[in-house]
């Protein structure tokens, strides 16, 4: 999360949210001075003859896939340009670009030598069934997924770590090397979120990931320091989807309004659209999703998954974020023990760590049915999970062989598991695994009605759930369906969006100069 995430400094001393958060201030917004993302509304950019660098304004960066350019503005001349962009017919809004960091908590261990014993201490693996799923699978994934994780880089050429990595790319620095440069500040975050997912466990007393066979992109945009901007992060997220990601692992963001964070939902929905499964963490504020906007986790569209870290009772530990209109699912991220760069281990905690467990589950899952999409496999692991006192959207800490054991029965199960909408909203229901005709019927028909083909519209505030019933019989019924008036946070139903009528430039003197030349602005009303 922006301004209350930066990794704790290496050693044995346990950093505790609180102190983090009073030493940095948890809604601090932290803009790039004089730099703006632009999106432009053609997709051929050359017919933009009117944006051009000029001595006010220098273009730093063009995204052809997601049309945007990076700006830096003068700042003598910042209100007459952002005046002139706004007025430009072709361009769809103007935000500032923002740092992002990486979701990680504390650090609890750091072990400089390799070769310990590392293996015994994956709790977490333990927990969620790891060895008991590719024991009923019969294999531990497949090289034919692939994962991108965009964070600090990867230490490819660790042992535990080098026979799944595939070609990545540095958006920090601008090359082709993605190495995981550690710091104070940074131990090794990317290195350790992959080993979650894909840690060979080839060497002895190392590690092995949920998805052991599998192939890892890695994409560095996050740098030594632990930070990154919103423009690289975005690039990484397209750079993903052009190369053929089937998941993406996302560790890191900021607590940013919606209309700042447009260009990032924006790279989220192309994500979905195109079927990449994008798994996010939930943060680490101890606050609840459903009411404060956290990006991009925030970001729900069909193929995206939330999650929150959970402990080794089932328990959620002070510092994670939650939320059941948002967060989907909780992941054991306390004290994780995982690949380190330089051939070492150690453990961390946050939702960082919690998300790359469920993006390695997500990819062995899609290597038993490759026909999974994300929204199937999100009700999947709500359905199938744990119950846990953790207000998430399932109440569930994920459980990787029941999901495994689902899969490959082909037991049926609905999708969405579980939903929250507004009054008036509505959602399509649909069976996975099932026979069809199927059948429709919810529980409580004061809170909504659904239709023969499975869409659901809510009609009162309240909770009911849905049941589908197949041609042969057999009845899968939801977890909650809850009908809640729309949150700050977006706890409505998800779905991304417009950043509705908040000025999207995180200035409110920039706000009001702009207005007052502009006053037909939708956030200037």
């Amino acid at each position: 999360m922006l301004g209350s995430n930066h990794f704790a400094a290496l050693g044995a001393v346990v950093v505790t949210a609180g102190a983090v958060l009073a030493a940095s201030g948890a809604q601090a917004q932290e803009r790039i001075p004089g730099e703006y993302l632009v999106k432009y509304k053609n997709r051929n950019f050359t017919t933009m003859l009117s944006l051009k660098s000029t001595p006010s304004m220098q273009i730093a960066d063009h995204n052809a896939f997601g049309n945007l350019l990076k700006v830096r503005i003068n700042g003598a001349q910042e209100i007459s340009t952002l005046v002139s962009l706004l007025k430009n017919p072709n361009v769809e809004y103007v935000v500032p670009n923002i740092k992002m960091y990486a979701q990680m908590h504390s650090v609890q261990s750091v072990d400089s030598v390799a070769g310990i014993a590392a293996l015994q201490e994956q709790w977490a693996n333990k927990q969620v069934g790891v060895e008991k799923a590719w024991s009923l699978a019969g294999n531990k994934g497949s090289k034919n997924i692939k994962v991108a994780v965009i964070d600090t880089g990867m230490d490819y050429t660790h042992p535990t770590l080098k026979s799944n990595a595939i070609a990545g790319y540095d958006f920090r620095d601008g090359d082709a090397d993605p190495m995981d440069l550690t710091s104070q500040q940074n131990p090794g975050h990317g290195t350790h979120c992959a080993g979650s997912i894909g840690g060979s466990g080839l060497v002895d007393g190392g590690i092995v990931g949920a998805s052991a066979d599998v192939s890892i992109m890695p994409l560095r945009f996050l740098g030594a320091d632990g930070s990154g901007d919103l423009n690289s992060g975005i690039k990484a997220i397209d750079h993903a989807i052009q190369n053929g990601a089937h998941v993406i692992s996302a560790s890191w963001g900021a607590a940013v309004p919606r209309a700042q964070a447009q260009p990032l939902v924006d790279a989220v929905q192309r994500a979905s659209n195109a079927g990449v499964i994008m798994v996010m963490a939930a943060a680490n504020d101890g606050r609840n999703n459903d009411q404060t906007e956290v990006f991009p986790t925030n970001a729900e569209f069909d193929n995206t998954i939330s999650v929150a870290a959970s402990g080794p009772n089932d328990e959620k530990p002070s510092w994670s974020n939650y939320g059941k209109g948002t967060v989907h699912v909780a992941s054991p991220g306390l004290d994780i023990m995982s690949t380190l760069p330089g051939n070492k281990y150690g453990k961390l905690s946050g939702t960082s760590m919690a998300t790359p467990l469920v993006s390695g589950i997500t990819a062995f899952l899609k290597a038993q049915d490759p026909s999974l999409t994300g929204a199937q496999i999100r009700a999947l692991l709500q359905v199938t999970g744990a119950k846990a006192n953790i207000e998430v959207a399932c109440g569930c800490r994920v459980d990787m062989a029941a999901a495994t054991e689902t899969v490959l029965s082909r037991r049926m199960f609905i999708t969405p598991a579980a939903a929250t909408l507004a009054p008036g909203a509505s959602k399509n229901f649909t069976a996975t695994y099932g026979k069809a005709p199927f059948s429709f019927s919810v529980r409580d028909a004061s809170i909504g009605d659904i239709d023969s083909s499975g869409r659901f519209t809510a009609k009162a505030e309240g909770e009911t759930t849905v049941t589908v019933t197949d041609a042969s019989g057999a009845r899968s019924e939801s977890l909650a369906v809850r009908v809640v008036q729309s949150q700050s946070g977006g706890g409505g139903g998800g779905g991304g969006g417009g950043g509705g009528m908040e000025c999207p430039l995180g200035d409110p003197q920039l706000c009001q100069a702009i207005c007052g030349v502009i006053p037909d602005l939708p956030w200037c009303q």
